[in-house]
Order: C-alpha cells, then sequence, then structure tokens
C-alpha cells in the first residue's frame, strides 16, 4: 500500500508541475515582452522591426524622464530610512511592551495594509490639502515631502510586521546573559538585539524600497506639477502611446529591482552563514 503523499511531496506530480509552469508563465511572460521589444528597431511596439539600442539612449537622454527617476530613487531612499526607524520601533515596542488599547493600536498599524490604495491615496490628498498643505515652493528636495511622507504611512507597516516575526524567534535567555555581563540598556540594544534583527531589517528595507518605487496611486494623488516620480512619467508617457522607449524605461526600473533583490539576497545569505558558524562555535 503506497504512502500518503506529503504536502511537499505533492510537487512530483506531473499536473501540479504543469500548473506550476503555466503560473510562472503567466507572470513573467509579459515582462519579458517588455524587455524584448525595448529592443525593437521600430516605433510601433507590437512589430519587430529588428535590434537596436537606440530607446535606451533615448530613455537616458530624456532629462523630465531622468528628473522623475531621480525623485523616485530620493523619495524611496526617504522613505525606507524613516519606514525602517518607525516600524523597528513600533515592532520592539508591540514585542515587549504591554499597554492600553494594545490590540486597538495592533489593528490601526495594519490598516494601511489592507486598505485599498485608492482609498489612502484620496485620504492623502484631502489631508495635504486641508489638514496640512505642503508648501508647493520649497526647494528640491523638500517639494517632495508630501510623497515621502505619504510613502512613509504604508511602508513602515509593513517594516513593523517584518521585524516583528524575526523578534518571535529572540531567545530571552540572551538579554539575561547580556544584564549578567552588566550591558546597559543601549549596549543590549545595540550588540544584542540589532544582530538578531539584520535579516528581517534587510528584508524589510527592500520590500519598503520596492514599495515605493513602484507606488503610483498614492503618489498619483500627492505628487504636484514640479514632483512627478518615475511610474507617474511613465504613465504619462504610455497616456499617448507605447513607445520603446517606454518598454526601456520600464525595463530599467527593472533591473534597478532585481538588483535590490540580489543585493538583498547575498547579505541575507551571509549573514545565515555567520551566525550557523557562531552557532556551531
Amino acid at each position: 500500500m503506497s504512502e500518503k503523499p506529503g504536502p511537499l511531496d505533492y510537487l512530483r506530480r506531473w499536473p501540479l508541475r504543469l500548473w506550476l509552469a503555466a503560473v510562472m508563465l503567466f507572470l513573467y511572460a509579459p515582462l519579458v515582452v517588455l524587455i524584448v521589444f525595448s529592443f525593437n528597431d521600430s516605433r510601433r511596439t507590437i512589430v519587430w522591426r529588428g535590434f537596436t539600442f537606440d530607446w535606451y539612449a533615448t530613455a537616458v537622454a530624456d532629462q523630465s524622464l531622468l528628473e522623475a527617476f531621480t525623485n523616485s530613487l530620493v523619495i524611496a531612499v526617504s522613505a525606507t530610512l524613516i519606514s525602517l526607524a518607525l516600524g523597528t520601533c513600533a515592532a520592539i515596542a508591540l514585542w515587549r511592551f504591554r499597554f492600553p488599547f494594545k490590540a486597538i493600536f495592533e489593528g490601526a498599524l495594519s490598516l494601511p495594509i489592507v486598505v485599498p490604495e485608492i482609498c489612502m491615496g484620496v485620504g492623502m490628498l484631502v489631508f495635504f490639502a486641508r489638514v496640512l498643505p505642503w508648501p508647493s515652493d520649497l526647494p528640491w528636495p523638500l517639494s517632495l515631502g508630501s510623497i515621502i511622507i505619504a510613502h512613509v504611512s504604508f511602508c513602515f507597516p509593513f517594516v513593523a510586521v517584518i521585524v516583528r516575526a524575526r523578534l518571535a524567534s529572540f531567545n530571552p535567555e540572551q538579554e539575561e546573559a547580556a544584564r549578567v555581563l552588566g550591558a546597559s540598556e543601549a549596549q543590549f540594544f545595540r550588540d544584542v538585539l540589532i544582530p538578531h534583527l539584520r535579516p528581517a531589517l534587510l528584508s524589510a528595507a527592500l520590500i519598503a524600497s520596492t514599495l515605493s518605487l513602484d507606488d503610483f496611486v498614492i503618489t498619483f494623488f500627492t505628487s504636484g506639477p514640479d514632483t512627478v516620480t518615475f511610474p507617474v512619467k511613465v504613465y504619462a508617457m504610455v497616456r499617448f502611446s507605447v513607445t520603446p522607449e517606454v518598454n526601456a524605461a520600464s525595463t530599467l526600473l527593472i533591473l534597478l529591482t532585481v538588483a535590490l533583490t540580489a543585493i538583498a539576497v547575498r547579505l541575507q545569505g551571509g549573514q545565515a552563514l555567520h551566525d550557523i558558524t557562531q552557532e556551531a562555535a
């Protein structure tokens, strides 16, 4: 009598393999087509005329596109750093302390994750139009402040969720050992807790930066005429026609996202190897 296959053994069956291949094809085939047609030697995207790098040169030489890309990078870096600080503090507070209305705070923290982006976009528009009007004549990069605040509002809950999940695996005996050895609160936080959280912080930074770089809806409602980001600029270009220049610009953004992912995976792999070595020692 054959044994019932376990959860990991189902992948050996060809129907599931076929289904998995179909899902991967559905997800990644559009990206492959976009990248291929970014090298098309024709303004008509659906007609292949030959291979060329001219559209990448055109995209790099487009001053407005470069400004939008620079805005997106500045916003992503700023939002990531602020979200890391706020999200980590929120996760540690929920993990370590008991305080009134803690359950309500946890529920409110998860709202930006589940609320549709269009609702947050409209809410941010009303907030910056009525409650906290952001001056439009500020010098760059202060003019990006409203977008950065909006991005932090939906990025830092993701950071808090990831960091708190990592905190669940923290061994309290490590804190007791640090206290016995005379470590202060700041030393424990710097030398014990932060090294334990490093993989989660890297993952959270990657997710926050990716969410910020790729966001369109919330940015569309909070950006002004002089604070256009890369996704908003690409959308404005697509409204007229989808040209290989748009495909080239989108491919550059994809490459940036893949590069960030590779760096994070590399750093996490090195940290995991370091942890295994320390445990073996």
